[in-house]
């Protein structure tokens, strides 16, 4: 009975237990629910920050690649002689072949001496592994090399690269691994934790670096004179590929030429001459054990690597235009082209023109189009005159499809004496463009890449078909910011790796690397370069990133904000000054097209609604961006100027030729001539003149391009409250 007893209780206390622990239970599912939801929404707040920095970044590779194609629209079509075609003809003269006679003349350096007041690092040549190592410390401790030192490792990366094949095949044995990294884009502070985590460079250690390692960061040049110093030293071991920043004419817009020019005010021409042609030698691709391919942008479905390791690949300069073939003609008949006032192009002279998404080649009878200049284009009539309708009316007389790589025939005859691009120039143009611009898509099949503007967007089905014609097994690519730093795609075929952490933002992502062995099979290594985004929790770095997003994106809706009104009164006919949620949703996206979920954003962006309805005057007043006080008789430029900022600085940089940071008024009046012409609006004489005078701060009669820009830049009040 004693046993019984005991039992019994045990029994009893058993259960008490169980009573008591199902509030506990119930307690914690409730907070688990809450948590999730938590994460839940955390993650969308994150998503919604990422479409915002991805769609603003790539609507501007879109208008840098849309400016560019109205650049060579000039060239194409306009009169040797007018201003606005001598103004931009010179970047289009870097695609000449030059005598290699005369580039080795153009990297001397022998007549420049190192003072005895320099305290940066002293190189020897041939470089060797302690005088990188010397390098990198010098850099990590933000010492600027001399100018004597920078041109010996470009002249001596040039005479390398020269000798390399446009895909460099690479062994990966048993006993050790090769580390594969992305985009750097200017980021020193990512290459060099990097190297902490994984180890320097070395015959035990090779590296692959997958291009884009300028523009943006404030560190390109530091981290090419690295890569190039253990390219130098271990070029078995060391390969780089060239990413689509890897151009001088993208280079413009996104900061490196700015960069060497500040930190090389005498020899930063020359420096930047140099490396306009150490790019165009980089290789295109990597192939690891025969089967792993490393390409910077990706495919498409005429990717041939066949065709890309016969190409002479240092012809491309800018991937932004094919090359064209050189004029043979003498100058007697180069005369006999054009009739004795200039003004129109030969009989039966043929052109082609080419666009990034829309690569083949053909020919096309010119029908006598005359070439122009601007000033013989009627402001008045450009309601019905678009750069972009005429590029795409041409490209229909070229024969060209609106679909991705269709082509129709043509029976006219080439002609490659005048400049233009043959067949075979095109299609090899193409296999380049594809390979550094294009990104995965979900869908099968393959169309243009109309978000960048460059390249295409290819699915599931073309990597099997690509990877297996060439007996591939992965594709590795880099090109687009992932989060977490990297991304496996296309049932795990293709991975994308990114190394620029926090690359819009701190805390917005990740940067990873990849580390491979004789097994091939991707080990992938996440880290944070900034300190001070691994101290933040989860919740304050996505609100630090969120902040940032938001700021931009109202700086976008502030620059359109006479195009938002124009949008939003449509939807108010009776001119009430209110419109509904959905309808601003529609109007906001139909005029900045970045493809956002408005009403998902609407909470963060209206403050104030009545009854689902939107006050849009009093929401354009509220956006809290600030400008400065210039007293120009036209407002409307100055609206103008916010909107195409980016583009504005593009053209200044161009039309700087000395690279002096200065231009005149005159080049500053034909800057903004040029721009009107490319947006298809008219800005008179008299807003440019007043515009000009308001910012000439010192009467000098020249204008300082860098303090133009700071002048604009727009302040978002709401960060100062």
């Amino acid at each position: 009975m004693g046993c019984g007893m005991g039992k019994s209780r045990f029994q009893q206390k058993k259960c008490d237990r169980v009573s008591i622990s199902v509030p506990a239970i119930r307690a914690a599912l409730l907070i688990q629910r809450w948590y999730r939801q938590y994460v839940a929404r955390l993650e969308m707040r994150r998503r919604c920050t990422w479409n915002i920095f991805q769609s603003i970044e790539y609507a501007g590779e879109q208008d840098q690649i849309k400016l560019y194609n109205f650049f060579g629209f000039l060239m194409d079509h306009f009169t040797p002689a007018s201003s606005e075609r001598n103004l931009i003809s010179h970047i289009f003269r870097e695609n000449e072949i030059c005598q290699e006679t005369e580039w080795e003349r153009y990297f001397c350096y022998k007549g420049i001496e190192v003072p005895d007041s320099y305290t940066g690092p002293h190189l020897t040549f041939p470089m060797t592994f302690c005088g990188v190592s010397k390098l990198v410390e010098a850099f990590k401790h933000k010492h600027q090399l001399h100018t004597r030192y920078v041109l010996q490792i470009l002249g001596e990366t040039w005479k390398l690269l020269r000798i390399l094949p446009n895909i460099n095949h690479v062994s990966v044995c048993q006993t050790k691994e090769i580390t594969i990294c992305g985009d750097l884009h200017g980021q020193l502070e990512d290459l060099l934790l990097i190297f902490y985590k994984n180890g320097l460079p070395s015959s035990e250690k090779p590296y692959i670096f997958n291009g884009d390692f300028v523009d943006r960061g404030k560190n390109s040049l530091e981290i090419l004179l690295i890569l190039f110093g253990f390219l130098l030293v271990y070029p078995n071991d060391v390969h780089l590929n060239r990413g689509n920043h890897e151009d001088h004419i993208v280079n413009l817009r996104y900061g490196f030429t700015k960069e060497v020019l500040g930190k090389y005010r005498v020899h930063g021409k020359k420096i930047l001459k140099l490396l306009q042609k150490i790019f165009s030698w980089l290789p295109v691709a990597t192939v690891i054990n025969r089967k792993v391919l490393v390409v910077h942008g990706g495919i498409s479905d005429t990717t041939d690597l066949n065709i890309v390791a016969r190409l002479d690949r240092h012809r491309y300069v800018s991937v932004l235009r094919p090359p064209k073939k050189a004029h043979q003609a003498l100058d007697g008949n180069k005369k006999n082209c054009r009739n004795g006032d200039g003004g129109k192009l030969a009989e039966g002279r043929q052109r082609r023109v080419c666009s990034l998404t829309d690569h083949s080649s053909t020919s096309v009878q010119r029908n006598n189009l005359p070439r122009r200049s601007l000033h013989n284009l009627s402001i008045s009539n450009q309601s019905n005159y678009s750069v972009e309708d005429e590029l795409k009316r041409r490209r229909r007389l070229a024969g060209f499809d609106q679909s991705y790589r269709e082509v129709k025939t043509s029976d006219s005859d080439s002609d490659p004496e005048f400049g233009e691009v043959t067949e075979t120039d095109g299609r090899e143009w193409k296999q380049i463009v594809d390979l550094l611009w294009s990104d995965p898509m979900l869908q099968n099949g393959c169309s243009p890449n109309e978000v960048r503007g460059g390249g295409c967007y290819w699915g599931p089905d073309v990597t099997e078909e690509v990877l297996g014609r060439h007996n591939l097994q992965l594709l590795i690519r880099s090109h687009e910011c992932k989060q977490d730093g990297y991304e496996f795609g296309h049932n795990r075929r293709v991975l994308t790796i990114f190394s620029a952490s926090n690359y819009y933002e701190v805390g917005s992502n990740r940067g990873a690397y990849i580390r491979m062995g004789s097994d091939l099979v991707p080990h992938v290594i996440q880290y944070q370069a900034s300190k001070t985004c691994r101290e933040l929790t989860l919740r304050q770095s996505v609100g630090w990133t969120e902040r940032s997003a938001l700021r931009a994106l109202r700086e976008q809706l502030f620059v359109h904000k006479s195009d938002l009104i124009s949008a939003f009164q449509e939807y108010d006919p009776n001119n009430t000054g209110m419109i509904s949620l959905r309808h601003w949703a529609s109007a906001t996206e139909s005029v900045l097209k970045l493809g956002l979920p408005w009403r998902v954003l609407r909470s963060q962006l209206v403050s104030k609604t009545q009854h689902g309805m939107v006050n849009y005057q009093q929401w354009i007043r509220e956006l809290s961006i600030t400008e400065p006080k210039l007293e120009v008789s036209d407002t409307s430029i100055l609206e103008t100027m916010y909107k195409n900022h980016s583009n504005l600085e593009t053209i200044f940089r161009i039309i700087d030729t000395d690279h002096s940071g200065l231009i005149s008024f005159e080049e500053f009046h034909q800057t903004w001539k040029l721009l009107s012409s490319h947006l298809k609006m008219e800005i008179s004489d008299k807003a440019i003149a007043d515009l000009a005078q308001s910012i000439d701060f010192n009467k000098d009669g020249s204008i300082d391009i860098n303090e133009f820009m700071e002048a604009f830049r727009l302040v978002d009040l709401s960060t100062h409250t």
